[in-house]
C-alpha cells in the first residue's frame, strides 16, 4: 500500500512537473494596445489635410473615389490599399509623404476596429 501510494505521488508530481514552463517568454506582458484612435479625433484631420485636394467630392485630378466620409476611407483601407500607397509613397502623389506618425495612426485605427 505505502508503494502505491509513494507510485502515485511520484507520477502526480512527474505530472504537474511537466505542465510547469520555465520560459520567460510566459512572463512577458503583451505589448499595450494602441491608443484609442478614433477617425473623428484622429484620422480625419490627416485625411482632410492630405487627401481632399484630390479625394474631395467631387474628385480631382483622376482620383478613382472621394475620401470625405467614414466610410468611404475605411472602405479604401479595406479594399483599396490606402495604407500600403501612404507607406510606400504612391500616396500622395505630389507634396510631401505622410509621417510615419501619420500613417501609424490610420494602422492604429484599423488595428482598433475603426472607430468612428
Amino acid at each position: 500500500m505505502k508503494r502505491f501510494i509513494l507510485s502515485s505521488a511520484v507520477l502526480i508530481a512527474l505530472t504537474l512537473g511537466a505542465c510547469s514552463n520555465d520560459s520567460d517568454d510566459d512572463m512577458t506582458p503583451p505589448p499595450p494596445p494602441p491608443n484609442d484612435v478614433t477617425y473623428a479625433n484622429d484620422v480625419k484631420a490627416i485625411i482632410d489635410g492630405r487627401c481632399l485636394t484630390c479625394h474631395g467630392n467631387p474628385t480631382a485630378n483622376g482620383a478613382p473615389m472621394s475620401l470625405t466620409t467614414f466610410d468611404e476611407v475605411k472602405n479604401a483601407v479595406q479594399s483599396r490599399g490606402l495604407i500600403g500607397q501612404v507607406e510606400n509613397g504612391t500616396m500622395p502623389p505630389t507634396g510631401s509623404d505622410l509621417t510615419s506618425s501619420q500613417v501609424q495612426t490610420i494602422k492604429d485605427w484599423q488595428s482598433g476596429g475603426f472607430k468612428q
